[in-house]
């Protein structure tokens, strides 16, 4: 059973990111504060969910959460600033947007900035598989974020990215050798998956 929260007493977001693996797309993250003494069994870790249950589950959390946002960070901003500042950017413009103004902020790994003077924030690793508004968080930035990048593979069918959503596939890269890169890939990263640090543009 996961934990209803950390600082007690506080209103508490939870903030998640997802994508920041990938080699195309926005880096999403979400935040979420869930009323006090909320429960929910079927909350966990956003992987450890089937597809449908990480919808099923959206809905639910959209409608019991106090307040719940997302905030996202573009590939190009990506290149400008590495994947974590991007995530963490991400999950700052996810607090920025929520109705509620969080009194402290729990987040998921281990990096994390202060988001203002004032609030305190924990960085709990695993956190989406110990903490519910985590949790809640971790499966409103997957879902948003596939979401996203099924439009995009409408668009650019050739990358799989209906499959492997930007991931590291081989299928993806093998796209990337044949086709060249999109203006979604992250031209940072090291695309082809070989000893070259990054595509030739």
């Amino acid at each position: 059973m996961l934990k209803n929260h950390f600082y007690e007493g506080l209103i508490e977001a939870g903030c998640d990111e997802a994508g920041r693996g990938c080699l195309a797309g926005s880096v999403y993250a979400a935040a979420v504060i869930l009323p006090p003494d909320y429960e929910n069994e079927a909350l966990n870790d956003s992987k450890q969910l089937s597809p449908r249950k990480r919808y099923e589950l959206r809905l639910q959390i959209e409608h019991d959460a106090l307040a719940w946002a997302v905030g996202i960070v573009t590939p190009e901003e990506i290149d400008k600033i590495n994947i974590l500042n991007a995530s963490i950017l991400a999950m700052h413009r996810a607090l920025d947007s929520l109705s509620i103004r969080p009194q402290a902020i729990i987040v998921d790994g281990n990096r994390f900035k202060p988001y203002a003077p004032g609030i305190p924030h924990t960085c709990i690793v695993k956190g989406d598989g110990k903490y519910l508004s985590i949790a809640a968080a971790s499966i409103l930035a997957k879902t948003y974020r596939d979401d996203y990048m099924d439009a995009l593979a409408k668009e650019y069918p050739d990358y799989d990215w209906a499959s492997n959503k930007g991931y590291p596939t081989k299928r993806h890269r093998e796209a990337i050798k044949q086709y060249g890169i999109t203006p979604f890939h992250r031209k940072s990263y090291n695309l082809l998956g070989d000893s070259q640090l990054s595509f030739d543009f």
